[in-house]
């Protein structure tokens, strides 16, 4: 069924919807890998993203170079969100990863709406250091990749499923004691399921935010805290989604070059 909204193409481009785009997506393509090659719907996301993206330059931008990348202004992020699909475990499985893993993701996004399929594909990464004990406001949320890491910082990390305490090398000494209730780093015990319930401001800060985004998920969030370094750190960087990852998938910037080369092919 299609229903004729607006009679202008550019008023198309720009009232679109980036997040609602990037959960039917990836619907779409979970549910073709049931019936063809993993390559074929990875292909296929790729050339339709392409395609949006070539129409836009064509119809609806100014004039210029054709070395020059032109984005819709609601689609500025529509590569990176897309990248974040195609590197899913469900689109690129690494070879820890397992038919059941597969199989739940599957069905994890296919009942999942527009903000928690954001979320889960690109996941809020916060500077805990920068927050304000006294205040209820939050951080800016920063950009999801290892170069944003600092030693001396604590991070925290949401996909909608997990929520992660990452815990650098060089962090203060009294901001862990006020946190995990020990003297040092390396006594912090990176099995715990929920932190202590300390009498300061830090800690009551951090059970606040816990409680805060445990609230906006349908799921209860499982709490990991990461030291760095540390075994569970893979599985922590494996959602740094801009960056990289060890199953082949590319980094934003590298996919951004590829979807420009695929969009001026589309133009010539």
């Amino acid at each position: 069924m299609a229903l004729n909204c607006c009679t202008q193409l550019a008023d198309l481009y720009r009232n679109c919807e980036t997040d609602t785009l990037i959960n039917y997506f990836a619907k779409f393509a979970f549910r073709g890998v049931l019936n063809n090659p993993t390559k074929t719907v990875r292909d296929s996301l790729i050339n339709q993203c392409a395609q949006i993206l070539a129409c836009y330059r064509k119809n609806c931008a100014s004039p210029s170079s054709a070395g020059q990348l032109i984005l819709p202004e609601c689609m500025k992020l529509l590569p990176v969100y897309l990248n974040c699909v195609l590197k899913s475990d469900v689109l690129q499985p690494g070879p820890d990863v397992t038919i059941d893993d597969r199989a739940y993701v599957r069905q994890l996004i296919s009942s999942m709406d527009v903000a928690d399929s954001n979320v889960f594909f690109y996941p809020r990464l916060l500077t805990f250091t920068k927050v304000d004990p006294t205040s209820d406001s939050l951080p800016v949320a920063i950009r999801a990749s290892e170069e944003r890491l600092s030693k001396g910082e604590i991070y925290l990390l949401e996909n909608g499923v997990n929520f992660f305490i990452w815990v650098g090398a060089n962090v203060q000494q009294a901001l862990i004691q006020n946190l995990f209730g020990v003297s040092s780093f390396s006594q912090i015990d990176s099995s715990m399921s929920a932190l202590p319930v300390l009498d300061n401001p830090v800690s009551n800060k951090m059970h606040a935010i816990i409680t805060t985004f445990r609230a906006q998920r349908p799921r209860y969030m499982k709490l990991l805290v990461v030291k760095q370094d540390d075994k569970l750190e893979m599985f922590f960087k494996h959602l740094l989604v801009e960056d990289k990852n060890l199953n082949g998938g590319a980094s934003y910037v590298d996919f951004l070059c590829h979807m420009h080369k695929e969009i001026r092919q589309l133009l010539s």
